[in-house]
């Protein structure tokens, strides 16, 4: 086993859309970072199809895993063990990065470390900030997760707030998707674009959940009152914004504008119930990490900001190219795991047939704060695995 101070990890993360390999070294660097984007396939099909994701996976895994190891310049023989995103995320999409994981862990005798995609988000930010220091506040935004959790130590968290039904990211994109947005660099960046033009208070939208005292997320309300708006202005979807009439343009970048405003107006609310909830906890907080696809939004940012500020903190928001799925964040998580010994032992270099892998699609990170449990409870709890931290916790009693 290599020096814990000279660890070299590849990280493998297929938990949704992007196909993503890359290495990293413990004192922070990062050797080389590949992603296979499916911005085509979002495109064509308007979100994710599962399916085809999986097949889109499987064309490219052995290429980028490939890639990440020649960009470093480094063969597979160099690495002191592999991580993988086990969970959450599509399982069909997990499995395609699990069998490579393993099968380079085998190959070369390494160790593997199982990754939770969400804990990676929050923990890419030790990377880029390395006075970042537990505990911190977390709020982790994507296509498909809105999660707010109190990061107390690694692999410690306390979740305060989660989405009960859709993520922002998932709004974003319908709304791009509904507005005749071109979807291939996702809604996001589209809607962001186009708000720009337009006024962000032309379109009384109502704020999601104001009357829950908690700091869930919902966004399904929002989705619809936007459809709605929609349809009213007469906007056809099928006539995309660059061939839009100016008079139709103008009704489209108000509805992105208002549309935006109430979107990131939910998520300042929230964090700053969450802000207060965790300094209740544990009052030496200074940071919010804000992580995940949609944190490499601008006008987030700078809303964002103001709530930390005014609450005497520091916002931590990882470059956009961390922020979106990668595998620098799931190769970090593995060396901060790694150094404390959890990991697992090299695979079999022969695995049967019918063996199962370990995959998490629905995996929480942390325990419900129990002031937080939400009276909204349209969240979906079948065959959930049990969360990062009750596991960790239950192995840490066991020790002798």
């Amino acid at each position: 086993m290599k020096a814990q101070d000279d660890l070299i990890v590849l990280g493998i993360e297929t938990s949704c859309d992007d196909t993503a390999a890359a290495v990293v070294r413990s004192n922070g660097e990062i050797l080389s970072q590949v992603v296979s984007s499916q911005a085509d396939l979002l495109a064509l099909y308007g979100g994710v199809a599962p399916k085809m994701a999986e097949e889109a996976h499987s064309q490219v895994i052995d290429q980028v895993v490939q890639q990440a190891l020649d960009k470093a310049k480094l063969s597979a023989s160099d690495l002191s063990a592999v991580a993988v995103t086990i969970g959450p995320g599509l399982s069909l999409c997990l499995r395609v990065g699990v069998r490579k994981a393993r099968k380079v862990a085998s190959s070369f005798n390494l160790p593997m470390v199982g990754v939770h995609h969400m804990e990676a988000h929050a923990l890419v930010a030790r990377l880029t900030e390395r006075d970042l220091q537990f505990p911190f506040l977390a709020l982790l935004i994507s296509g498909g997760h809105n999660l707010l959790v109190l990061a107390r130590d690694l692999g410690h968290y306390i979740q305060l707030g989660t989405s009960i039904d859709d993520a922002i990211g998932e709004a974003y994109d319908k709304t791009a998707k509904w507005l005749g947005l071109d979807m291939r660099r996702s809604g996001g960046p589209a809607i962001e674009e186009l708000a720009r033009e337009g006024d962000a208070h032309a379109i009384k939208f109502s704020t999601p959940m104001k009357q829950h005292k908690d700091c869930n997320f919902s966004y399904a309300g929002l989705k619809t009152q936007v459809k709605l708006a929609i349809e009213s202005k007469n906007v056809n979807a099928a006539i995309p914004i660059s061939s839009a009439s100016s008079e139709d343009r103008s009704s489209r970048a108000d509805i992105a504008a208002s549309f935006q405003r109430v979107a990131v107006l939910h998520l300042e609310e929230r964090c700053q119930r969450a802000i207060e909830w965790a300094l209740k906890i544990e009052p030496s907080i200074k940071h919010l990490v804000v992580s995940g696809g949609v944190a490499s939004n601008q006008y987030v940012r700078a809303q964002l900001d103001q709530v930390v500020k005014k609450n005497n903190l520091h916002l931590v928001c990882p470059p956009p190219s961390l922020c979106t799925d990668n595998g620098v964040m799931v190769a970090w998580t593995g060396i901060e795991h790694f150094r404390v010994g959890r990991f697992d032992p090299a695979p079999p270099a022969e695995e049967p047939e019918d063996f199962v892998y370990d995959l998490r699609p629905r995996w929480p990170l942390g325990e419900e704060y129990a002031e937080g449990k939400s009276e909204a409870r349209s969240l979906r709890t079948a065959r959930i695995h049990p969360s990062l931290t009750s596991i960790i916790q239950a192995s840490l009693q066991q020790q002798p």
